[in-house]
């Protein structure tokens, strides 16, 4: 981060705003003296609460679906900078209602980057997934499609116009419809914790990780760059066991097997992306293919170092003991209120 604050007196649009990213940005874009923030979303009711308890005159709330060009135009107008995270994210619904996720996470996005470009956005950031990354379910599809979207808008606009970014990043840990908040709802019930497969892996990511990787992004992002947020990971038995540690529970681990579209692991970034990347850290920024259609202006020799690679997956990145998930839990809001409810605090 820099000392320059390109928010100040600026207007800014979230899409999807009333979510649990839409919650933390607001928290960071409290103290950079934003001119508005617009909390675009189709559910009313989630604004209207978020509306009360806000109470801040700044914020303006937006009824409206990605879907419909003519909401998203009404809520683009004189904005500055755009954070799209309106989705629909839920592995299974998605692979039931297929055509759904196409609707809100394909055409949606189309009409976010075209409205924003149209409007003269100065910058768009897009939220991404590790399912965009050898997808297997139509929700990872849809995002992968997504990012597919605004790289090629980006490849268009090479010499000026509004900058268009994409962040992807694994599994935000007890955001909502997330499994540690149906884990803590199953032990307060006494009912067995559902396991999927003992040995799957998955990201762990704090959401306020995820909220640094986008102004990551933001701050630093070129025409059509892809930001990847390196996480640790652990199995789902050692994630449910570290919750009966904090919780002191005894209740059984039911295994249920695989969901529909559910795979034994996940990928952040593949080999061929990693060949090309920047490692910047924390963070690898994966730079757009800016080639065009005549592939015989070019001529690409064999990278000898592309074969050493591998991708970087759940499975291969740092792995989390018990102890050690049970410490990165206790670095949630949401785990440590319901511990203190729990009487465990």
């Amino acid at each position: 981060m820099t000392d320059h604050n390109p928010f100040a007196n600026s207007t800014v649009l979230i899409t999807g705003g009333t979510g649990s990213f839409g919650h933390e940005f607001l928290d960071y874009l409290k103290s950079r003296d934003c001119r508005e923030v617009r909390i675009f979303s189709r559910d009313e009711l989630k604004q209207e609460l978020m509306r009360v308890a806000l109470a801040d005159p700044k914020i303006k709330f937006y009824i409206g679906d990605v879907r419909d060009r003519d909401s998203v135009d009404n809520a683009m107008r004189s904005v500055d900078y755009v954070f799209h995270a309106a989705a629909l994210k839920q592995v299974p619904s998605c692979e039931f209602f297929p055509m759904q996720a196409v609707l809100t996470n394909v055409t949606g996005s189309h009409n976010v980057i075209e409205s924003a470009m149209a409007h003269g956005v100065q910058r768009l950031v897009c939220l991404s997934t590790d399912k965009a990354v050898y997808p297997v379910n139509a929700m990872g599809m849809t995002k992968a499609l997504m990012e597919k979207v605004t790289q090629a808008a980006a490849r268009a606009r090479l010499k000026g116009g509004t900058l268009l970014s994409s962040v992807r990043y694994g599994n935000v840990m007890a955001s909502r419809g997330s499994v540690i908040p149906l884990f803590v709802k199953q032990m307060r019930e006494g009912k067995p914790l559902t396991v999927t497969v003992p040995v799957m892996t998955r990201f762990l990511l704090p959401l306020p990780l995820a909220i640094e990787l986008v102004a990551f992004a933001f701050n630093h992002g070129q025409q059509g760059d892809l930001f990847v947020r390196k996480a640790p990971a652990c199995t789902v038995a050692d994630l449910a066991q570290a919750l009966k540690n904090l919780f002191h529970s005894d209740v059984p681990i039911q295994v249920i097997g695989m969901r529909h579209g559910e795979k034994i692991y996940e990928t952040l970034a593949t080999r061929e992306e990693l060949a090309k990347a920047e490692d910047m850290g924390d963070y690898y920024r994966v730079p757009m293919d800016d080639r065009d259609l005549n592939y015989s202006k070019y001529f690409t020799e064999g990278d000898t170092n592309e074969s050493s690679l591998e991708d970087y997956t759940s499975h291969n990145t740092e792995q989390l003991d018990v102890a050690a998930v049970e410490t990165l839990m206790l670095t949630l809001p949401e785990v440590r209120e319901a511990l203190q409810a729990a009487g465990y605090a």
